[in-house]
């Protein structure tokens, strides 16, 4: 491989690795946030009816909850239902609310912190694999 090509491509996995790197860091630290600070409650899951051709609803279920302060929200789902663990239209699930910004939530159980952690390992492998590319440039 030409040494030429090992620069731009060093800066553009180190560049990515650094995006990967920073969501995964992100992620991680709201879902601690709402860990700790969010407020437990119990959520209705409702599907939208989809309008033919839209398919945009059918993946994540919206959640119907009310905060502290009596305020009906309705968000969507941060997870998928999977078939190991359905969100039934009109089932309920437990969620973890942000207080200062109830459209933060967290459904409890299925936070999926691994692939936060994913993200973690993979940003960090990129940006060491980018380090090694731009010492073999020099």
């Amino acid at each position: 491989m030409d040494v030429a090509l090992l620069a731009p491509l060093a800066v553009l996995a180190g560049v990515g690795g650094l995006v990967a790197y920073l969501a995964g860091a992100v992620g991680l630290r709201d879902t601690r946030r709402l860990r700790r600070v969010g407020v437990p409650v119990q959520a209705l899951i409702r599907y939208r009816s989809a309008a033919a051709g839209d398919l945009t609803g059918s993946a994540r279920p919206l959640l119907q909850f009310t905060t502290m302060d009596d305020a009906v929200m309705e968000v969507f789902s941060p997870v998928p239902a999977g078939r190991s663990q359905p969100l039934p239209d009109g089932g309920q699930v437990w969620i973890s609310y942000d207080p200062a910004d109830p459209r933060q939530v967290a459904v409890r159980g299925r936070e999926r912190a691994w692939l936060d952690l994913v993200f973690l390992a993979l940003g960090a492998a990129a940006v060491l694999g980018a380090v090694v590319l731009l010492l073999l440039a020099a």
